[in-house]
């Protein structure tokens, strides 16, 4: 762990000749101060710290610093359980030039308003903030990311949306637009800071840091979060799994099953074979489940009220709803809310 130590703030301007998306010290190194919040995931800050640690191992010399932070100063502990150490407060750091934050699951927990004033007020004077994992809902909680494109986890991506209507958020691995750069988090934090070194070191410097990772190659932004859903089903029929793709785009205006036999272009007791033959379910089951899992994220990872949930995963009455809710997973929404 590097020990912090305060660094004066700076202005962003589109003519400024700084590569990269982290803004240097007057002496070239880029001082990254990670903001960890409880129930952090390990993963994507391990792979975001170990790719700019591997970069200053390859260069023999510091290219990169860093330095943990949490709200109140105390430890804070991952979602895997491991407990990390941290340098200092939020409170305790002046004019920081690159803030990360860095969450995970139950990230609503960690919108405290303290949390929320610092990045607001930190962000007027700092060049770059940025948001890991689900660190995206907080950098939007505290107002950052309006007029900002910006992504967050496939897994809380319908979440956000319901919940931020207005943000311009996507599906890619990360997304860097000026002064805000977010990530979907798990391995993508790596590619984000290899596209970093990239940008403000060389491509040499990339590659090798990308072998220490024993990465294929490199990705870009613009890479699917979500394996490709014919290996994630394993499943090669081209008309079911086209089927199933157009059941999870359609969670909140649910199809009927001849609307959906339609446009796959199968009749409708076709479509009711192949789920019967591949899946061993019918399609109206199949489609429930999507509807269901999607219920279930937007519960545990938000703050939406269960009859807006309901809604947006196509049921029409609430009593509905958690009457399938309970079927399949043997207790109630409200229940699955109050447990998160």
């Amino acid at each position: 762990m590097r020990h912090m130590e305060p660094q004066p703030s700076g202005n962003f301007s589109s003519d400024s000749p700084i590569k990269g998306f982290l803004l240097p010290n007057p002496d070239g190194v880029r001082c990254l101060t990670v903001v960890l919040v409880e129930n952090f995931s390990l993963i994507a800050f391990s792979s975001m710290i170990e790719a700019l640690r591997l970069a200053n191992m390859i260069a023999e010399k510091e290219l990169y610093q860093w330095s943990l932070l949490s709200a109140t100063g105390e430890d804070v502990t991952s979602s895997c359980g491991v407990r990390l150490q941290v340098n200092a407060s939020i409170h305790d750091c002046f004019h920081p030039r690159n803030i990360v934050v860095v969450s995970g699951i139950e990230v609503h927990k960690a919108a405290s308003r303290n949390l929320l004033e610092w990045l607001q007020r930190n962000a007027k004077s700092t060049t770059v903030v940025g948001g890991v994992c689900t660190a995206t809902y907080l950098l939007a909680r505290a107002g950052l990311l309006d007029d900002f494109k910006c992504t967050i986890h496939w897994a809380n991506y319908d979440g956000f949306i319901e919940e931020f209507g207005t943000i311009d958020v996507r599906s890619e691995l990360f997304e860097i637009d000026r002064n805000r750069f977010t990530c979907a988090g798990g391995m993508a934090a790596a590619d984000m800071m290899l596209e970093e070194i990239h940008g403000s070191q060389s491509i040499e410097l990339t590659h090798r840091v990308c072998e220490q990772f024993m990465l294929e190659r490199i990705r870009s932004g613009s890479d699917a979060q979500r394996v490709p859903l014919q290996n994630r089903m394993r499943l090669t029929h081209p008309k079911l799994l086209k089927a199933i793709a157009i059941m999870e785009k359609n969670t909140e205006e649910v199809l009927m099953r001849d609307e959906l036999a339609w446009q796959i272009g199968v009749s409708r007791r076709q479509l009711e074979r192949l789920f019967k033959r591949y899946l061993n379910v019918s399609p109206g089951r199949y489609y429930l489940k999507i509807r269901l899992l999607r219920a279930k994220h937007l519960l545990t990872q938000t703050s939406i009220p269960i009859t807006q949930v309901a809604f947006a995963c196509g049921f029409t009455s609430s009593s509905h709803f958690s009457k399938c809710y309970r079927d399949m997973f043997g207790h109630t929404p409200r229940i699955e809310r109050n447990n998160r």
